[in-house]
């Protein structure tokens, strides 16, 4: 399964259309059929995920389980420095960079 085709499959489980997401994520219909060409921006990803109420992790195939995990409460920015480091994250690597980050922001401030 790819991208595009969990995201096909978790549109038709929601009982929405690709139109629908497409609207609702900010991109055209056709922009969703080219994921499996070209994989779309962390942004565009996270959206979906959060507009379909499923994990990112989900959709991009790195576990089954449809509901989000802890990771999915992460900021916009943090889930995109985490796509940044590693778009082949688990959620326990995403612990790890949102600890690593937490003592950065802690070290920043001590100067």
């Amino acid at each position: 399964m790819t991208l595009l085709s969990r995201t096909k499959d978790t549109v038709k489980k929601r009982g929405i259309s690709m139109e629908r997401l497409a609207k609702e994520i900010g991109i055209s219909k056709s922009g969703i059929y080219q994921w499996d060409v070209h994989e779309p921006k962390p942004s565009t990803i996270n959206k979906a995920a959060d507009f379909l109420h499923v994990s990112v992790d989900y959709l991009m195939e790195r576990t089954d389980d449809m509901n989000p995990t802890s990771s999915d409460d992460l900021t916009e920015p943090q889930k995109q420095v985490a796509y940044f480091i590693d778009p082949q994250a688990t959620k326990e690597d995403i612990e790890q960079i949102k600890k690593l980050v937490e003592i950065a922001k802690l070290s920043k401030r001590r100067l």
